[in-house]
């Protein structure tokens, strides 16, 4: 089976499979504190494309200027919004991204293009030569970022020189060596993790 035909089929059951939990968690956004259900940001896809990421909001309406990362308990966060990022909750509607061939389950993390202009060139036309994914090995391993950041007095800055280079290599370590079975090894290892926490 191929990688897209494995992920269009995932991402389709997947969508159906937990309809009704992402109705219950849209309308708890909803309710929660004003605005959209959903956060859309653009990322930087597959060969440098941009493209429109879906997230569950979990942050105030018109605070993405006060910084693109977020970091401890950020105060912009809702109450919904704690509790799903925990869990990883946000990240379900991406399944859409994944239908639609935006995304795979499977793949380096999709960043802004702020952060992609970091990269060294030779690292940022291998990563971008895939799909970009809803969780990698990086996720699982950087699962406390926001944490972790939190004890720097630039948080940004520690992203882009402690954080980012870490991310890269196991980029570049899953462009070179992806196939299914890492992708459903990474996916389980993922709930897992999520579970545990």
């Amino acid at each position: 089976m191929s990688k897209r035909c494995f992920d269009f089929l995932f991402a389709a059951c997947g969508l159906l499979t937990l309809l009704p939990l992402l109705l219950l968690i849209a309308l708890w956004v909803r309710f929660d504190s004003s605005g959209p259900v959903f956060f859309r940001q653009q990322r930087v896809g597959r060969f440098g494309k941009p493209f429109l990421i879906h997230k569950f909001r979990t942050m105030k309406t018109n605070t993405e200027g006060e910084g693109r990362l977020t970091v401890g308990k950020d105060t912009r966060i809702t109450r919904s919004g704690f509790f799903l990022r925990k869990f990883k909750l946000d990240e379900l509607p991406q399944l859409i991204d994944v239908l639609i061939g935006r995304m795979s389950l499977v793949g380096p993390r999709p960043e802004v293009q702020e952060f992609i202009d970091c990269y060294p060139d030779a690292i940022r036309q291998e990563v971008l030569s895939v799909r970009p994914g809803i969780t990698d090995r990086a996720s699982i391993e950087m699962v406390d970022e926001n944490e972790i950041l939190a004890k720097y007095d630039d948080p940004r800055q520690a992203y882009i020189e402690q954080i980012l280079p870490i991310k890269q290599r196991y980029y570049v370590d899953y462009v070179r060596n992806n196939s299914v079975l890492i992708d459903l090894e990474i996916i389980f290892a993922t709930l897992l993790k999520i579970v545990r926490r």
